[in-house]
Formats: C-alpha cells, sequence, structure tokens
C-alpha cells in the first residue's frame, strides 16, 4: 500500500492522515445537535505505552467536547465513528499501521443496529458509557530509503545519501514526526548550501505488511546555488542604516546560508531597537546574486518603569527607571534610575538610595562588543555599616558566543564609611574582570529558567588608600547555578512543569587582612541573596555588640524544588546554607522555607517565607522576601 507520508491514497482520493489531522482536526466533527443533549462519560483503556495515551486523550474530540458540547444520542454515535478515524491517525503516526481503535457505547458497536433507539430510551440525565481501546499492533520501522530529484554531488558525499539522511536510517521505527523532520533537515541543509530554492517534499511511503516497513521516497528539488547580493534595510525611522549594516554577520557576495541570514534576523532583534525584524529573498540574476531585503519595525525609543520589593529584613524598596534605547541613531543606550531603598527593615538603621546614569555605545570598534560608562551614588544605612559613597566605571563588553560573554573595566569610588562608631573615607580605584555563560536559553534573566546552566567568574585588583594607608587586594567571586527538568526522567511530567535548581556561590578576597578591608568590601552572608531566613549580613564574625564585622571569605549553597500549578501558579520548596570566614573564625549556618510563585509575561512574582535552623542572638524568628524573578 502506497502512502502519502500524511495523505494516504484510498480510491483515488487523498484524505488526511497522521500529523496533518492532529494538527488540522478541529470541530468538523458532523454531528446532530438534539433537542435533549445525551451526557456520556469516556473511559479509556490503556494502549501500553503513556506517549501514545496521552496524545490520543489530546487528539479525541470525545475527550475534548465532553462536558462542552452536548449532543444528542445520533450526534454522540457520529462524534465516537469520526474518532475512531482520528485516532487511528495517531496509532500511524506512532508507527503502529496495523492498529486498531474499538470505541463502544454502553457495551455495544458503533455498528450495532439500535443503539441510536437504545440511548434514546435512556433515562433523562444518564450518563452513557464510551469506552476508548487502542490496540498497537507491530511497530513499522523505515525500510529503503530513496532520495529522488537531482542532489548536488558535493552535498550527496558529504550526507551519504540515501541512508543518512541527517538521522534518518532504515531500520529506524517509521514515527511520522521523525520522518518529517528528515526531510525538513536535508532541506534546510541544501538551503545552508546556497540552494535557496531547495525543496523536499513530504516522503511517499510504501507498505510492506508483511515485513512491517516503510519503504520511503523523498523527492527533493534543488535548484541553483546562489551568492547574497545587495543588502537592504527597509522600515527605518530613527536607527540609521549604516549601524544596520554594520551590525549583519552577512555581506554582498557571500554564499546564501539560510542558517547565518537566520542569526542575522536574530542578531538585529538581539539589538532591542526592533519589535519585529523578517526577511525577503529576491529572484537571483544572471550572475547567481539574489537581493536581500530585511523589513524591521523599530520599537518605542523610550521606556518607562517603576520597581518595588520587599524583604524583612531591609526593608521596602522602589523607584523609577527612564531610557532612550537610541540617542544618536547607532543604538547608544542612556538610562537612568532612582531609587529609595533600606525603607523599615530589620537589618537597616534608615532611608537610602541608589541613584545611577549609564551610556553604552554598541559594536565599540566590532561587532558584540559594548563600551559602556557609568556613574552612581548610594547611600546605606545598615547594622553592618553606613556607607555613603559616589562611583565612575568604564566597561568593555565582548560576546563571545551565545553563552559566553568575558567583559574588563575600570571604575573609581570614594567612600564615606561608619563601623562601630569609627568614621573612615577611602578612595578605590579596581579593574574587574569578567567572564560569564548562560545556556538557558532566556531573553531576560527575569524570566523563569528551566534547563542549563549559568557561571559567572569575576575578579577584582583594587587598589584602597583611607585612614589606614594604602591597601592593594583581589577580591575573586563565583558562581555556578543549573536547572534540571524533571520531564527528562518522568516523562508523564510536562515539560518545564517540574524543576530542581542549585546554586554555589563563594569568594574571597586576598592580600589584606580582615580589618584591613573596607568594611563594604568584606564578605557577609544571610538574606535572600545567600542564606535565606537570616536577616541580611548577620551570618558571619560579630563584634562584642552582636552587630557584624564582616569576613575575607564566603560560600553558600542554595536547592530548590520548583512547581508550577496550573497556568499561572507555582510553589517552591528550598533549604539554603551558607557561611563566612575570617582567619581561623567562621560562622556558617542552615536555613529552609517555602514559596509562591505567580508567573507574568516579564517574569514571576516571588513570595518566600523563610526560617533559620538555628535562631541567632539578635536575629528573627523569620525572614519574607516579595520579588520579581526566581531567587536565583
Amino acid at each position: 500500500m502506497e502512502h502519502r507520508f500524511f495523505a494516504r491514497r484510498c480510491r483515488g482520493h487523498e484524505a488526511p492522515g497522521a500529523l496533518a489531522l492532529l494538527i488540522c482536526a478541529g470541530l468538523a466533527t458532523s454531528v446532530a445537535q438534539a433537542a435533549n443533549p445525551q451526557p456520556y462519560r469516556v473511559q479509556w483503556v490503556s494502549s501500553g505505552r503513556d506517549s501514545v495515551d496521552s496524545t490520543l486523550k489530546l487528539t479525541s474530540q470525545l475527550q475534548a467536547l465532553h462536558g462542552t458540547a452536548p449532543v444528542g444520542p445520533y450526534g454522540l454515535i457520529a462524534r465516537a465513528r469520526a474518532d475512531v478515524k482520528r485516532l487511528r491517525t495517531v496509532l500511524e503516526s506512532f508507527g503502529y499501521y496495523q492498529g486498531a481503535v474499538t470505541i463502544t457505547i454502553d457495551g455495544r458497536r458503533l455498528e450495532s443496529l439500535g443503539l441510536g433507539k437504545a440511548l434514546e430510551a435512556l433515562p433523562n440525565g444518564t450518563d452513557a458509557t464510551v469506552k476508548i481501546a487502542a490496540s498497537l499492533g507491530p511497530l513499522f520501522h523505515v525500510g529503503h530509503i530513496e532520495v529522488d530529484g537531482k542532489v548536488p554531488a558535493g552535498i550527496e558525499r558529504t550526507l551519504g545519501l540515501p541512508h543518512a539522511l541527517l538521522g534518518l536510517a532504515s531500520g529506524a521505527p517509521a514515527v511520522a514526526a521523525e520522518v518529517l523532520a528528515a526531510g525538513e533537515r536535508l532541506q534546510r541543509r541544501l538551503q545552508n548550501a546556497g540552494y535557496a530554492q531547495a525543496k523536499v517534499d513530504p516522503p511517499v511511503a510504501y507498505e510492506d505488511p508483511s515485513r512491517h516497513v516503510l519503504n520511503l521516497k523523498f523527492q527533493v528539488t534543488s535548484g541553483p546555488q546562489v551568492r547574497i547580493g545587495a543588502i537592504r534595510i527597509e522600515g527605518l525611522e530613527h536607527v540609521h542604516a549604516s549601524f544596520v549594516q554594520r551590525s549583519l554577520p552577512i555581506h554582498p557576495g557571500q554564499r546564501y546560508d539560510a542558517a547565518r541570514i537566520e542569526q542575522a534576523r536574530q542578531d538585529l532583534l538581539g539589538l532591542g531597537l526592533f519589535s519585529s525584524v523578517t526577511v525577503r529573498l529576491g529572484a537571483a540574476d544572471a550572475k547567481g546574486l539574489a537581493p536581500l531585503t530585511f523589513l524591521v519595525r523599530e520599537s518605542k525609543r523610550y521606556a518607562f518603569g517603576i520597581n518595588a520589593a520587599y524583604s524583612s529584613d531591609l526593608g521596602a524598596s522602589g523607584g523609577v527607571r527612564w531610557s532612550d534605547s537610541n540617542v544618536f541613531g547607532g543604538g547608544q543606550r542612556l538610562s537612568a534610575s532612582a531609587s529609595a531603598i533600606d525603607l523599615g527593615g530589620t537589618a537597616s538603621t534608615g532611608a537610602g538610595y541608589d541613584a545611577r546614569l549609564e551610556y553604552d555605545i554598541p559594536d565599540f570598534r566590532r561587532r558584540g562588543q559594548t563600551l559602556g560608562f557609568s556613574v552612581a551614588a548610594l547611600r546605606q544605612t545598615l547594622q553592618a555599616y553606613t556607607q555613603n559613597g559616589a562611583t565612575a566605571a568604564a566597561t568593555l563588553t565582548r560576546r563571545l558566543s551565545s553563552e559566553w560573554v568575558a567583559s574588563a573595566g575600570t571604575s573609581y569610588e570614594h567612600e564615606q564609611i561608619t563601623q562601630e562608631g569609627q568614621y573612615d573615607q577611602y578612595n578605590l580605584v579596581a579593574l574587574p574582570l569578567s567572564a560569564q555563560f548562560d545556556s538557558t536559553d532566556l531573553a531576560s534573566p527575569l524570566l523563569d529558567p528551566t534547563h542549563g546552566m549559568r557561571l559567572s567568574l569575576t575578579v577584582s585588583p583594587t587598589l584602597s588608600t583611607g585612614a589606614s594607608g594604602a591597601q592593594l587586594f583581589v577580591i575573586v567571586q563565583g558562581s555556578a547555578a543549573t536547572y534540571f527538568d524533571v520531564h527528562k526522567l518522568i516523562a508523564a511530567d510536562p515539560a518545564g512543569r517540574t524543576v530542581l535548581a542549585a546554586r554555589l556561590i563563594a569568594g574571597v578576597a586576598e592580600g589584606a587582612s580582615q580589618f584591613g578591608l573596607p568594611p563594604d568590601q568584606r564578605f557577609y552572608a544571610g538574606g535572600s541573596g545567600t542564606v535565606r531566613g537570616y536577616r541580611y549580613q548577620s551570618i558571619g564574625p560579630q563584634f562584642p555588640d552582636g552587630l557584624p564585622e564582616g569576613g575575607t571569605s564566603m560560600q553558600a549553597v542554595n536547592l530548590e524544588l520548583r512547581q508550577r500549578v496550573g497556568a499561572k501558579f507555582g510553589f517552591v520548596l528550598f533549604a539554603d546554607a551558607g557561611g563566612v570566614a575570617s582567619g581561623s573564625s567562621s560562622v556558617y549556618r542552615v536555613g529552609v522555607g517555602t514559596g509562591v510563585r505567580y508567573y507574568t509575561s516579564i517574569g514571576p512574582i516571588r513570595l518566600d517565607f523563610a526560617v533559620p535552623t538555628r535562631q541567632l542572638a539578635n536575629g528573627g524568628r523569620f525572614e519574607v522576601y516579595i520579588g520579581l524573578g526566581q531567587a536565583f
């Protein structure tokens, strides 16, 4: 028997099959609405494969319309008959071409004479029992693979056609999605090799029932190989075309490569200047040059936002932020923010502020490199110390790949700090070097990671001058976070619903003693960023009056179980452990807690409640944290 993959030939007509039916099946079942709807309940008999069963239930109109689209007795029979064909298509899509679907209503087969009258005779409000059973039969495998059409010799040698269609080989299960994906991969490979008009049709499958195999024939049309001609940018209003052209990783004269062109489109979106970017390929000329047009729509240039957070140790904070994303037409970004902080928390002694002005120049000297300048003013009134400081910094950031980013910079800070009644002034000159790795595939750090890792390492050589003289020291800080989707272990658990998250953070200062370091350069633990359940900066060596001293090193471990519930809500269970050391003195503590999440388009809103496992002399019995985004 011959199959057009997902278009089965029957008596000279093509009827939807497999994926086409899975995707396109709607409410087109010919059902008759009766005056007295017939209620029913659905019973499923397992096929023996969880993945097949779940797809059957998602595809069944009997299941989907139960309780929402009532039908009369004959409408119910029609709906069930349509489901038989629909569900057999599901079995075929998994490679079970001799599978069977049996549906009975109150123990009667759908073909039974008098079934309709028997349903009409049921007392009003009595449920009919619809029982659905699927028998898989033998699993079909891929047999002979044939490619019909002219494939360029170089591509054929590279792919080893016909048996290595980028992942599909004879003997593999004849799963519909994988067979289609093989053709799509071959088409992409041709397009990436310069054959812009290449097309691979859905394969024709020839069924061999006795051997339980499907022999496949792929029809390939390569077309001519082309190179990129003139590149045009359309839709620009305030952004300069020259800047956009410099931002593209492709150039006229290069061989057409669909993957590189898609990366160029993504790069333009990544600039943050455009709300949409589409690509249009023109017809090739006699020289084989095809013009390329990027159609863009600029985003709003100005943005204004507000922020707010609360924790029982640091109190409330709130502020405003304004930005201009295209100051001079080249994507230069200017942003200003101001926040009131430390409003009423147990770890603070009064209100503070944090004000910043930042200016970034993208693609500085080369693509993917940004030069940034910033100035900031900060006031903190904490139990550990009171600080007033002003900072100026310049940082050069380079994106090394889609996952790696490195930066180097310089900063100057002038600050006045009072700790334990002693007032000192410091001038700090630092040369921070950092590297970050992120494989979570998220556009914003506020979004909810479900897989991948985040790594960071910062090394900051610092020269400090103050009342105690000059000190040269190096501060090293690092973190590693990983996210594991439980779906990988338990297929029945939907992807992204249950996530295990873990983080390790550590820091050390070398070259200066504990009190040779300015108080704000020492390490502290406790609070939402390290060990929840303990007041901010409360873990570590303490002065005789119980206030934090700060130390020369710090370590912390965070573990979380994140569970989504429904579309918008979730909860977490967590345990944090960490401590601070200075010389021979060290203090380590453990906190545990739970929290709820409300998921929004910009990230989850977080509410955490944590308790210490060991009460501190001047600590609270619990801490509460509210913010935007996951804890890490």
